[in-house]
């Protein structure tokens, strides 16, 4: 080999060597690529980003269930569709997490994703249940809202504040503020009881107080007000598993 090649084949290791580093991520490369190519936001997805979309089908197929049940009631099992889909939301909530841990490839994208699949499945999908079983009064879609609503700001606020909030030596944070959003489940299995013992419709417990007022409401619906409350909280503070 002549001293020249020597020398360039030199050069070039010591090139390769000094712009070596870690590979970029897959889903960083593509969502900021000029010229991605088709269907560049489905390739970025990771793993654990489609089990988050299952987490969010399973909401929006709840609240599709609820509606079905609002079209034909006597269809008790489009109801009990609606109750059970919102459970299994949990467990794709739950797996994704450990998926994105177990593989390394948590991303700002898997977070967003995250909520707005929670916001689904344990905001939307609990008020339109709620709303399918009965509570339909001016002021029962009023605090059914502000419930949604009250779950869309906590979401926001962690996504701004997870940073901030103290993390134990695994780096993981120790603790929520607020309830987190599929806590909203208990109310979903309280409703799941009521339809157990045909407790729906105008035989919802507790019945309807101010009848004929524009204030007509049915008072278990203070149960959804109450846990949009504890999810505001900043005080409220949740040990995390």
């Amino acid at each position: 080999m002549s001293k020249r090649a020597s020398t360039a084949n030199g050069i070039q290791k010591d090139v390769k060597e000094a712009t070596k580093g870690p590979a970029p991520d897959k889903q960083v490369h593509l969502l900021n690529s000029p010229n991605p190519g088709h269907f560049s936001l489905i390739r970025a997805y990771h793993l654990a980003d489609f089990i988050t979309l299952m987490n969010g089908f399973c909401g929006v197929m709840s609240i599709m269930s609820s509606m079905r049940y609002c079209l034909e009631p006597t269809h008790t099992g489009n109801l009990w569709a609606a109750l059970a889909l919102m459970p299994f939301g949990l467990f794709f909530d739950f797996f994704d997490g450990k998926v994105a841990r177990w593989r390394g490839k948590s991303s700002l994208m898997g977070a967003e994703l995250d909520s707005l699949a929670d916001l689904i499945s344990f905001g939307v999908a609990p008020a339109a249940c709620a709303f399918s079983l009965g509570m339909r009064t001016p002021l029962d879609q009023f605090l059914l809202t502000c419930f949604v609503l009250s779950g869309l700001a906590r979401l926001a606020r962690f996504n701004v504040t997870a940073g901030s909030v103290p993390h134990d030596a695994s780096g993981k944070a120790a603790y929520f503020e607020g309830l987190p959003i599929p806590t909203s489940l208990t109310i979903a299995g309280l409703m799941a009881f009521w339809a157990s013992r045909g407790w729906v419709q105008g035989s919802i417990p507790m019945g309807t107080v101010m009848q004929g007022s524009i204030l007509e409401m049915h008072p278990v619906v203070g149960l959804f007000l109450a846990h949009a409350c504890c999810m505001l909280s900043k005080t409220l503070h949740v040990p995390k598993p």
